[in-house]
C-alpha cells in the first residue's frame, strides 16, 4: 500500500495557505490587525465628526427658526403687530356730547333786577361786622339805618330824586378813623336803568349819620367831601368830614382815602351778593 509524504498536512487551528510551509506568517497577520485598529479609528472619527455635523445642523436649523436668537420668546418679527392684536370690546365707548355747555352766568345779571335779585336786603348783609379792614386801615363802625322814606336820610335835593326814580329803601352805615367820618348809603331801585339815572341827576348829598361813638359831623354848611357811582340796580353815595367840624380841603388825603375804601367795600359787597346768587342758579339742576 502505498502513502502520499511530503505533501502540505492541514489540520484543525492551521492558518496556512495553500503552498505554505504550514508556519503561519505573523508579519502579515500584523499588518492585517493593524489595518483593522486604523479602520475602527477612523469609523469611530467620521461617526463623531457625522455626529457633531448633525448637531450643528439642528443647532442652524433652530438658529435659522427663532430669526438668528436663542431667545425661547422669539425674535421681534414673530410677534404680533399692534394690528394683529384683539380688540377690546367688552369696554364701552367714550362718549362726548357735540353741545357746548351754556356760559356761567353773570353775577351782574343778578344785581342789575329785581326779578332776579332775591337775596334779603338788610344791614348786617352789606356792612357786617364792627370794624373794615381795607389794607392796613382799619375803619371803626358807628350808627346804621334803614329806611324805605329815602328821601330822610339825604340833604338838599337828593331826597326828590330818589323818590323820583322809585327808590324802594336806603341803608346807611357811619365809619370812622383818626379824627374822620364818613358816611356811606345805598339806595335799592327796581332797576339798573333807575339807578343809573339816579347818579346822573343827584344834587345834594347824602346825610351824615351820627351817634354810637360819632359826633356830628358835615352839618350846618360845612365843607365836605361827597361821592355817587351805581352798580347794578344799586346806587351808593359817601359823605366824609372831620368829627370836629373843620371844613375838607383837597389837601386833606385821610378823608379822601376813608372815602375811597367805604366806596370801594361796597362795590365789592353788592358784586358778591351777584356772585353767590349767580352761583346757587348754576348749581340748580336743569328744569
Amino acid at each position: 500500500m502505498s502513502s502520499w509524504q511530503g505533501g502540505p498536512s492541514w489540520g484543525p487551528g492551521d492558518n496556512g495557505t495553500p503552498g505554505d510551509s504550514g508556519t503561519p506568517d505573523w508579519a502579515a497577520l500584523a499588518d492585517a490587525s493593524a489595518a483593522r485598529a486604523r479602520r475602527k479609528r477612523w469609523l469611530m472619527i467620521g461617526g463623531g465628526i457625522l455626529a457633531t455635523g448633525l448637531v450643528g445642523a439642528i443647532v442652524a436649523t433652530a438658529v435659522v427658526t427663532t430669526g438668528g436668537r436663542s431667545d425661547p420668546t422669539g425674535s421681534a418679527s414673530e410677534l404680533p403687530a399692534p394690528a394683529d392684536l384683539p380688540e377690546d370690546t367688552s369696554a364701552p365707548e367714550p362718549s362726548f356730547s357735540s353741545v357746548a355747555p351754556p356760559p356761567p352766568p353773570d353775577p351782574k345779571e343778578y344785581i342789575s333786577s329785581a326779578g332776579k335779585d332775591k337775596a334779603p336786603i338788610t344791614v348786617g348783609s352789606f356792612f357786617p361786622g364792627e370794624k373794615l379792614a381795607m389794607g392796613d386801615r382799619v375803619h371803626v363802625k358807628g350808627a346804621t339805618g334803614r329806611t324805605t322814606d329815602c328821601a330822610t336820610g339825604t340833604q338838599g335835593a337828593l331826597g326828590a330824586v330818589l323818590t323820583d326814580n322809585g327808590c324802594e329803601q336806603l341803608i346807611r352805615a357811619t365809619y370812622s378813623k383818626g379824627g374822620v367820618a364818613v358816611t356811606v348809603g345805598i339806595a335799592v331801585f327796581d332797576t339798573e336803568a333807575r339807578a343809573k339815572k339816579t347818579v346822573d341827576q343827584a344834587s345834594g348829598g347824602l346825610a351824615s349819620l351820627s351817634g354810637a361813638g360819632v359826633s356830628t359831623f358835615c352839618r350846618g354848611g360845612t365843607v365836605c367831601r361827597r361821592t355817587t357811582n351805581s352798580y347794578g340796580r344799586y346806587a351808593y353815595f359817601t359823605v366824609g368830614g372831620f368829627t370836629n367840624g373843620t371844613s375838607v380841603t383837597e389837601q386833606d388825603r385821610g378823608v379822601f382815602a376813608v372815602g375811597d375804601d367805604l366806596t370801594n367795600f361796597v362795590f365789592r359787597q353788592i358784586h358778591q351778593r351777584g356772585r353767590v346768587q349767580a352761583s346757587q342758579a348754576a348749581a340748580e339742576p336743569a328744569q
